[in-house]
């Protein structure tokens, strides 16, 4: 059975003149251990897709269900990480701040939640900032504690939310690496949304295209990982990828 299941799931929203289709029966499944990305170009509902799954809105048509258990609110076996660096407390030291969903759940002590914590911030190599506050911190690390704050609560599945968007180029592929060794010491299961071509190709190792607004499935890539750049296979996929996503729109222009 299959750790995350999207069926048939249509999302709506209201503004203030009008309701937005961000999705419209959008079909998947995740699997324990994937890396799957939700592709596709802005404005086509991944984010909101996303939002859904975490349990912050509901499906309009549809259902989602993790493990045996339909979604119908936020919880603690998905932990959410965004694209915004302000996403820390600020009045709380990096270590304060990956305690703080484990102390909120009351499941452990706060001797037990600090461990746990000081060794998720070791697993992402920010041991010698334990005590700094996030205004002390680059963009590239406050990510990195939000990444430490997730994985510290151990969910089912990690919703991540263009986390890398906002850095520098270098700084973003030092993350895309650091994300891609954690996975491999600890095969935790990640729900990745981008709007990046080389980063779902670098990040999953399953890809779903979705249309441009509103979102449907255009097309899922699997074995992804299997591609590499030495012998040109990432950059072919990548082309056809962008064929997939963009070539209807482009010939009816």
């Amino acid at each position: 059975m299959a750790l995350l299941d999207v069926s048939g799931v249509t999302l709506r929203y209201k503004t203030s003149s009008a309701v937005v289709t961000a999705t419209e029966r959008v079909s998947f499944t995740v699997d324990k251990s994937d890396r799957f990305v939700l592709l596709g170009p802005s404005g086509c509902g991944k984010s909101t897709l996303l939002k859904a799954v975490g349990g912050y809105m509901s499906p309009s048509e549809g259902r989602m269900t993790i493990g045996d258990r339909e979604i119908h609110g936020p919880g603690a076996d998905r932990m959410m990480i965004f694209q915004e660096f302000d996403q820390l407390l600020p009045w709380k030291s990096v270590l304060a701040n990956v305690m703080f969903p484990l102390l909120t759940a009351r499941k452990l002590s706060r001797r037990d939640a600090e461990a746990k914590a000081r060794a998720y911030i070791e697993k992402v190599g920010l041991t010698r900032v334990v005590d700094a506050y996030p205004h002390t911190l680059s963009g590239g690390m406050k990510q990195r504690v939000a990444i430490a704050r997730g994985m510290a609560m151990e969910p089912d599945i990690l919703l991540m939310d263009e986390p890398f968007a906002a850095l520098d180029a270098l700084t973003r592929r030092t993350c895309q690496d650091e994300l891609l060794q954690l996975w491999s010491e600890t095969k935790f299961t990640v729900l990745f949304v981008t709007h990046s071509i080389a980063e779902a190709i670098r990040i999953g190792n399953r890809i779903l295209l979705l249309s441009p607004h509103p979102g449907r499935v255009k097309a899922e890539v699997i074995d992804v990982d299997k591609v590499s750049n030495e012998d040109g296979s990432a950059g072919r996929l990548e082309k056809e990828i962008h064929d997939l996503l963009f070539a209807a729109e482009a010939t009816a222009h």
